[in-house]
């Protein structure tokens, strides 16, 4: 399989047209306001309308249902929370197959596994419509600054026609197949993220019960090499136990469920990355599940 690490500019095309965004949440609101800052004539919708609300007010038109803003767009993105969410908004009443007819387009931003990307991708299909996977890499700060890395599979027509939009998002567009790869890379990606974040709390935990400065340990991490912009965001917030969700820590627990589905899938065993599910399942069973992932660092030390 090739693997593009860019596309062909196409300029902008999608200026004169409408798209849609489905799901306000931590990553969807921002990456909607970057479409809004950049031109783009929106249309928005939320399970909870509220979170609609600035973006009304900055200039998008929000609708009642998933279908009404499919039916409304020529491109439809959607940023979901997990698998169930993803499969309730397509296939649910008025969901996106309502509003979907030939033509129109379909961009998954969520993070699920690849069989629900490939069951809704073949409803999309079948529709008429025309479908791409892409789910990102980054968190709530490179959503707002248009720094993600997308990572899309599909209709590799569609990838090069979104180029005005993408950039709008991202710093990096990937292409990488079949549907079903956009979903893998994102599990690998957020796997090797899950497991290295519970041996750097367990790190920090060990340093400073060996009466080593935890500040001292971020310093030395920094300057070797292991530094990497996670420990240089994240351990001052560990230090100074600041939770605030960028991305939530029930979000990395679903993402390494599913890698271990995936692992059990292709015969592959994960050791390391089963270790730091149990890590992450403790910190949900504590009441953690709503805070950054990196309140895992609680679990360890307590």
């Amino acid at each position: 399989m090739h693997t593009e690490l860019h596309h062909e500019k196409k300029g902008n095309e999608l200026k004169n047209k409408t798209i849609g965004f489905l799901g306000m949440g931590i990553m969807g609101q921002p990456m909607a306001r970057n479409l809004l800052n950049k031109g783009f004539h929106l249309m928005v919708w939320n399970r909870d309308a509220d979170k609609c609300l600035p973006l009304v007010e900055a200039g998008a038109q929000a609708e009642t249902s998933p279908a009404k803003v499919v039916a409304a767009a020529d491109v439809t993105f959607a940023m979901l929370a997990d698998p169930a969410a993803a499969e309730s908004v397509c296939f649910g009443p008025e969901g996106v197959l309502e509003g979907m007819t030939p033509g129109k387009a379909y961009v998954d931003l969520s993070t699920v596994d690849d069989f629900t990307s490939k069951n809704i991708a073949q409803a999309i299909t079948e529709s008429g419509g025309r479908f791409l996977e892409a789910p990102v890499s980054g968190s709530k700060g490179p959503a707002e600054n248009g720094q993600l890395v997308i990572l899309a599979a599909g209709d590799r027509s569609l990838f090069d026609e979104l180029d005005s939009a993408f950039d709008a998002l991202a710093k990096k567009s990937i292409f990488l197949g079949e549907v079903g790869q956009g979903a893998r890379m994102k599990l690998v990606v957020n796997m090797v993220m899950g497991g290295v974040m519970g041996a750097f709390c367990e790190g920090l935990a060990l340093g400073e019960k060996c009466g080593l400065d935890a500040e001292g340990i971020l310093e030395v991490l920094a300057a070797g090499a292991m530094s990497n912009p996670m420990f240089a965001g994240k351990g001052p917030q560990i230090l100074a136990k600041d939770f605030a969700p960028a991305f939530p820590l029930k979000h990395m627990h679903k993402d390494l469920r599913l890698a271990g589905e995936l692992g059990a899938k292709t015969g592959q065993y994960l050791n390391i990355s089963l270790s730091a599910l149990s890590l992450f399942a403790e910190a949900m069973d504590a009441g953690l599940g709503e805070n950054d992932f990196c309140a895992v660092s609680k679990t360890v030390s307590e």
